[in-house]
């Protein structure tokens, strides 16, 4: 049975629920609803008008419900009398189909009817800045290879101890927590679980981290490369599939040298397929691509992919193995809708698998040293036009994500990348003025 809100409410003391949706550019969208009004709400949903949004609406479109998923409901921890409520957009009584909650939902059941049931575990990294933004926040966290730096870790416990208890209240099961290899950048780990909570969950993640971090004079971003010569902002994917009951995995094979079953490398022949379409929503902005082809950086190697190449335990390569019956997916940045990252990497898995895609052969050398040396795997995109055009040429994957969702979405990508052309920069006028 559907868990009721207003009962919860008076149970754990709730004034105010968060009723919540994520638009196609990743924004976060709420109503602050107060426990009162909550069973109208969780009945017929909160309204709003999705032009006022980044989706592809206009003001003439009909109000916009975020109907609220109750069972996904997760108290603010920071906030005990809010709670929070991801939510799925319905218009006249129908799914929205280009809402990104709605689009992973629906790639949800279509994997379950092939028995599949995808596990999925994200690696969201950031950076804490200071208030303007402009640089990071801890002056004394300079070494040229910061990553692990206990004491740098330390000067910032207050934030990442608090963050974490959060989560180990919440039961997420985090696991560990750490200095990453840029400056002022961490990363916290936490179990994986269903492609769905693992997106609820990453939601909710990107807004706890900067909701605790102004709230100790700081800032949190999740932009792919916020400062030129440090390493990017990663949200690596580990990826495993697993019985209609969700416990048997369905990747593992003991008597593979990889450990992946058959249906496990047609999966990622799935990915390996659509690899250079699946970047325009792994890698959604155009600071994306100051990431995926970046010169090495400050701390010696750029720790993301520019070549579509997969291995063994080896982070030079755009997917690894690391372990038998799973896979890591190294492509997707800080800016990865937490939806659509899911609802892609089933797309083209399940796609994979149904049309038996071949991966590859296995590489093994270093990427970083010897990649000149590989000439027939296709290159990622080298900015976001050419990775909207390559999904644009992807029927296939469009049509997995569903065509309106991909219709909206180019759309309003392209519009994106139309506005920063028109956009101009001191560079130009350095290199041009007295051309």
């Amino acid at each position: 049975m559907t868990q009721d809100l207003a009962s919860l409410a008076k149970e754990r003391g709730i004034r105010y629920f968060m009723i919540s949706y994520t638009d196609l550019f990743g924004a976060q969208r709420a109503k602050l609803v107060p426990a009162a009004a909550i069973a109208d709400m969780q009945k017929d949903g909160a309204g709003f008008a999705g032009f006022a949004t980044w989706l592809d609406m206009t003001p003439a479109h009909p109000d916009l419900f975020a109907l609220p998923d109750a069972e996904a409901v997760i108290q603010l921890p920071w906030k005990r009398e809010v709670a929070w409520v991801p939510a799925d957009c319905v218009m006249e009584e129908k799914p929205v189909p280009q809402a990104p909650r709605v689009v992973l939902k629906t790639l949800v059941a279509e994997a379950a009817k092939e028995g599949l049931h995808v596990k999925t575990g994200v690696e969201a990294e950031f950076f804490l800045i200071d208030a303007d933004g402009g640089t990071i926040s801890d002056g004394k966290d300079n070494a040229t290879k910061p990553c692990y730096d206990q004491q740098a870790l330390m000067r910032r416990y207050d934030i990442i101890a608090e963050i974490c208890d959060y989560m180990l209240e919440l039961g997420w099961q985090p696991y560990q927590n750490d200095h990453e290899d840029a400056n002022g950048q961490f990363e916290m780990n936490w179990a994986f679980d269903d492609s769905l909570i693992t997106a609820d969950r990453h939601s909710f993640f990107k807004f706890m981290v900067r909701s605790v971090a102004e709230k100790h004079g700081l800032r949190a971003t999740f932009m792919p490369k916020p400062f030129p010569g440090l390493t990017g902002s990663g949200c690596h994917a580990h990826i495993s599939v697993w019985d209609r009951a969700g416990t048997t995995n369905a990747f593992y094979a003991s008597n593979d040298e990889m450990g992946l079953s058959r249906q496990g490398y047609h999966f990622l022949g799935g990915i390996m397929k659509h690899a250079e379409a699946l970047a325009a929503i792994t890698n959604p902005t155009v600071n994306s691509y100051k990431r995926i082809n970046a010169p090495r950086t400050v701390s010696g190697a750029t720790w993301s992919p520019n070549t579509v190449t997969w291995t063994g335990n080896n982070r030079t390569h755009m997917v690894r193995v690391p372990g038998k019956g799973r896979f890591e997916l190294r492509l997707p940045d800080g800016a990865a809708n937490p939806y659509l990252l899911q609802a892609v990497i089933i797309a083209a898995g399940l796609d994979g698998v149904r049309s038996q895609a071949d991966p590859g052969p296995r590489l093994d050398i270093d990427m970083y040293q010897l990649g000149h040396t590989v000439t027939d795997a296709p290159k990622l995109p080298l900015n976001l036009l050419d990775a909207l055009r390559a999904f644009d040429r992807d029927e296939d994957l469009k049509g997995m994500m569903g065509t309106d969702f991909s219709a909206a979405y180019l759309k309003m990508k392209q519009a994106e990348w139309q506005s920063y052309t028109s956009h101009f920069t001191q560079w130009e006028r350095d290199t041009t003025l007295d051309v």
